[in-house]
């Protein structure tokens, strides 16, 4: 075991890349030459580390190895992230089943603690995440002794250990927080409080002794304030879904605790650096977040002790300093603030005009105020200072947050406050016009001012400012203090610029579209400005407005005014891009790709003449962030910006472009870029859709092997787009995967997805593709395992989506009698399965799940596949006499019933891609979604005349039985039905 152990810390010492440590899956589409030596030996160490982790008792060893001082601290941090790993892919499976052995379960659980009391912070982190996943799967019910284990450990003057113990406890409690309420979570809090509230009241008591002790002693103090913040994240824990009982009992002295640390100051606990946060800041900033929750949900509780707060978070605003590392104390100090003023009792407090100017004065005003801090981010970190600037996108800023509170103010006296600022702003106006040169920062001032209390609501990311105070003009103020400054040049400080963007950013739905069309062509020359927030903002300015549509749907901005400009446009925001050739300079600015993205979404079809320029400069920077992805926003927006090129490009230059582009997406498979993977997948099979007639290209067929090697299915943000690339590679080269013995292959795969709950719609979407392309004959021998797999999995595991998804299989085949199938083809296989096994699975399954049926396309399908079976079924008019009359039945049910509106996988728009969920794992790309098609067009839009015309034919066809059949089987009214139909 020791020897093992020596060579498992190797290969993790091996694994280390100086550059980046990806801990990923083996590099399938590598070669030896592709990689450099360095990295040859990193993949090497990574292999031979996913072999050890089959053995049993290698999630021990790491632990063994994270423990040990022995080891250098990079190695031991390395054994902990691996630990985490190897926890989030095999702890349980999706059932929540272990994985792993009992025994070995069972230590990782007693060791973990232990070592989360000893091991380094950083260390103690990735832990504390694996702690997390277990607990996800085991606490309580599972684990529970885990609470009374971690109050055993806890010390009364012993910071040290409590900080690994509390920050386990965290690590587990805080998932609570965006819970919705439930009878299980509460049984699980409930657990915790019986054995943990007390005692962590406790605790708090004998901190506050300890620091009392300590005040003089910097390192003491210092743990002792890191005990201090991890205790202020715990009562916000414990009570963010209710009040612990032994909380209100004791509420009197909490409060009193946290007033007393909300004004405590200790120079041992300041920082040398006015930049960096310490620890009495996050103290405070946790008090304050603690103190808003309470406020905004406890209020009857909490209200004898309101007012002390209130006034000591006035005097704190109205002294603090303009140093950026009081930026998130403020910020939560104005949230709580924010709190108050939106409760009718307590909001009186702020009523008075005095008091109005006085908060606007000593508050608001020096936190909307420009910084020497802000201009130097503005200057030296630009792409931070618009992240931070953007509405919405950074609640921790000080202007952020003082314009939630001014804006919270004005919903509650709406004219008083509008007065008040108003005043405010014509003063910094007038202070600005006497000398521009000097006075620009207070034109900023006003602008912001007036921009907080002119929006009302909440600003959304799609549309910015939808409604708006009626006391003030968002016109007339563009007019009069905005708009030359959007028409100057160099004479204008760019701050002043950026902030006459921003104003027609923020306010976009409220401007009119014929105030667009004046405005547009001032903000795309602002592209062209050498100064980068500008160009920056224009960006995000000229990318919103080409979202925006009228009440009608239609474009603010017509397409037709856009594509002439189009060509150089695109030119000059991707050199903009590859200004710097760096790959981290490249993907920085995401918002000039995000708009390089929309204006090939408005084009369309008009980026056809330029699809050379654009081609060439997608494919370089696609190289170039290759070789380090470090910003999945700007990537995201790269590549649904390549997926709209591909779409409306590729159909008119499909070999062109699949020619072009594979080298670039076979470099990103070749180098193992997981991030970029689920993204390349989804563009590889639209550029194979985008040419459905066809042959599979040679470099398409080299593809095929490595995408069916089962580690690839591994990721499980691969799996949708890897589905959907197979699906494409099997409609364009099903006799290539026939020739080549794939097909069992193929179809190992869909079992293994259609194991999963997580994964059986895509095993399904797998094998429609099959049955769509390859011809029965090839499939014959496979179709009663395929039943085999799918019937089990309906016994075994059946949930709603399951169902649903095996009856529309059952229509599929039903009705593609065109390819050989029918409702017959599909009985002769259950048939060999197990005899007379249709019958239960028919009216127990299938007619009744039919008509839950909601996309369309689904409903047609059915429409049809019961038509067919009525018209031509051997089974249904001589075995399945009732049955036919049941199948009549619910096609006429689907017939009379109306369908649903069509769902959004069945709509192709251009859906907005703002905020969204990114990092390694499936995002679809919206630019390239699949589309619906529809296998029978010749149908027309009305299929009653449709079904009436099908059956009528068959009637005549098979000398009237269908009419007779209609007569033996079927009920008076459903007669009358059927009989408008086939008159």
């Amino acid at each position: 075991m020791a020897d093992n152990l020596g060579a498992v810390a190797q290969l993790l010492e091996a694994s280390l890349d100086p550059r980046q440590n990806k801990q990923g899956k083996p590099r399938i589409f590598s070669c030896c030459s592709y990689l450099m030596d360095t990295q040859w030996l990193i993949l090497l160490a990574e292999l031979a580390l996913r072999q050890e982790e089959q053995k049993p008792g290698y999630s021990l060893q790491l632990l063994q190895i994270t423990a040990s001082g022995s080891y250098p601290y990079n190695t031991r941090l390395a054994s902990a992230l691996c630990f985490k790993n190897f926890i989030k892919r095999n702890y349980t499976d999706e059932d929540g089943n272990y994985k792993l052995q009992l025994d070995e379960v069972t230590t990782i659980k007693q060791e973990l603690i232990s070592l989360m009391i000893s091991v380094p912070a950083g260390i103690q982190s990735q832990l504390g995440e694996a702690v997390s996943v277990i607990a996800d799967s085991d606490f309580w019910e599972r684990w529970d002794t885990l609470v009374d284990d971690l109050v055993s450990r806890l010390q009364p003057k012993n910071p040290a250990v409590n900080n690994g113990v509390l920050q386990v406890a965290h690590s587990i409690f805080k998932r609570w927080r965006p819970l919705f309420r439930s009878d299980d979570l509460y049984r699980e809090i409930n657990h915790v409080l019986d054995k943990f509230g007390n005692p962590f009241l406790a605790l708090f008591e004998g901190l506050d002794s300890y620091l009392e002790e300590n005040k003089t002693n910097k390192d003491n103090l210092v743990q002792g304030f890191t005990q201090f913040n991890l205790m202020i994240k715990l009562l916000y824990d414990l009570s963010c879904h209710d009040l612990p009982p032994m909380f209100e009992e004791q509420i009197s002295g909490i409060a009193t605790l946290l007033l007393k640390y909300l004004t405590y100051d200790n120079q041992l606990l300041h920082t040398d650096d006015d930049t960096e946060a310490g620890q009495l800041e996050f103290a405070r900033a946790g008090i304050f977040e603690v103190l808003t929750l309470w406020v905004q949900k406890y209020i009857d509780e909490f209200k004898p002790h309101v007012e002390q707060f209130v006034g000591s978070s006035w005097s704190f605003l109205a002294t603090i300093g303009q140093e950026t590392k009081y930026d998130i104390l403020v910020s939560r100090a104005l949230q709580f603030l924010t709190s108050i003023a939106g409760m009718p009792e307590q909001a009186a407090f702020f009523q008075d005009e005095n008091t109005l100017s006085q908060v606007i004065e000593k508050v608001i005003l020096p936190n909307v105020s420009l910084r020497e801090s802000d201009e130097e981010l503005f200057e030296d970190e630009p792409i931070e200072f618009i992240r931070r600037d953007l509405e919405g996108s950074d609640s921790e800023t000080r202007r952020r947050a003082a314009t939630d509170f001014l804006r919270k103010l004005a919903e509650k006296f709406e004219s008083s406050v509008t007065k008040v600022v108003l005043h405010y702003t014509e003063g910094h106006l007038a202070q600005y016009t006497s000398d521009p040169a000097s006075n620009w920062k207070a034109k900023d001032t006003a602008t912001y001012l007036f921009s907080a209390i002119a929006a009302k609501g909440v600003a959304t990311t799609s549309h910015g400012v939808t409604a708006t105070n009626s006391l003030v003009s968002i016109t007339d103020y563009l007019q009069k203090h905005l708009a030359a400054d959007l028409v100057a040049g160099d004479g204008v400080n760019p701050i002043l610029k950026v902030d006459a963007i921003k104003y027609l950013y923020t306010f976009r739905s409220i401007i009119t579209k014929e105030q667009w069309q004046e405005v547009l062509p001032l903000v795309v020359n602002h592209l062209g400005s050498s100064n980068y927030v500008v160009y920056s903002y224009a960006a995000i300015a000229v990318e919103r407005a080409l979202y925006l549509t009228d009440n009608q749907g239609q474009p603010i901005i017509a397409p037709n005014t856009i594509t002439p400009l189009a060509k150089d446009l695109l030119e000059h925001i991707f050199a903009l891009i590859q200004k710097d050739p760096a790959p981290e300079k490249v993907q920085e600015n995401e918002f000039l790709m995000k708009c390089a993205m929309r204006v090939l979404i408005v084009i369309k079809e008009g980026v056809v003449p330029h699809t050379d320029s654009v081609l060439q400069n997608l494919i370089n920077i696609t190289e170039v962030i290759s070789r380090n992805p470090s910003n999945p926003r700007f990537y995201y927006f790269h590549f649904e910006a390549l997926g709209a090129f591909i779409r409306f490009a590729a159909p008119a230059n499909p070999d062109k472009l699949e020619q072009a582009l594979y080298p670039p997406f076979a470099g990103v498979l070749q180098g193992d870029v997981q991030e970029f993977m689920p993204y390349i997948f989804q563009l590889f099979a639209a550029l194979l859709e985008a040419n459905p007639s066809g042959s599979l290209p040679n470099y398409y067929q080299n593809l095929v092997a490595p995408i069916l090697m089962p580690v690839m299915w591994e990721s499980k943000g691969n799996i949708p787009a890897l589905v959907r690339l197979l699906s494409s590679i099997i409609a364009r080269g099903s006799q290539y995967v026939l020739e080549n013995q794939q097909l069992s292959n193929v179809l190992g795969i869909f079992q293994k997805l259609l194991s999963t709950k997580a994964n059986e719609s895509y095993g399904f979407d797998l094998l429609e593709s099959v049955v769509a392309n390859f011809p029965p004959n090839a499939l014959e021998q496979y179709f009663i395992s395929i039943m085999q797999v799918i019937l089990t999995r309906l016994q075994n595991s059946k949930t709603e989506n399951l169902t649903g998804r095996f009856v529309r299989f059952y229509h599929f085949i039903s009705a593609h009698d065109e390819k050989g199938y029918s409702a017959d083809f599909f009985i002769q296989v259950t048939d060999k399965v197990q005899p007379d096994l249709f019958t239960p699975i028919y009216l127990n399954i299938i007619l009744p799940d039919t008509q839950k049926l909601a996309r369309p396309l689904d409903r047609k399908t059915a429409v049809l596949s019961f038509t067919k079976t009525l018209a031509n079924s051997d089974a249904f008019a001589n075995r399945y006499k009732k049955g036919w009359g049941f199948t009549c039945e619910a096609l006429l049910k689907l017939l009379e019933l109306p369908p649903l509106p069509a769902s959004k996988d069945d709509i192709i728009v251009e859906h907005d891609v703002e905020d969204m969920a990114f990092g390694v794992g499936f995002t679809a790309l919206n630019t390239v979604r699949p589309q619906t098609k529809d296998p029978w067009p010749e149908t027309g839009a009305d299929l009653k005349a449709w079904v009436g015309q099908y059956l009528k034919e068959a009637d005549k066809k098979y000398n009237g039985r269908v009419s007779g059949f209609a007569q033996e089987r079927l009920s008076n009214d459903a007669k009358t039905v059927l009989g408008s139909y086939i008159a």
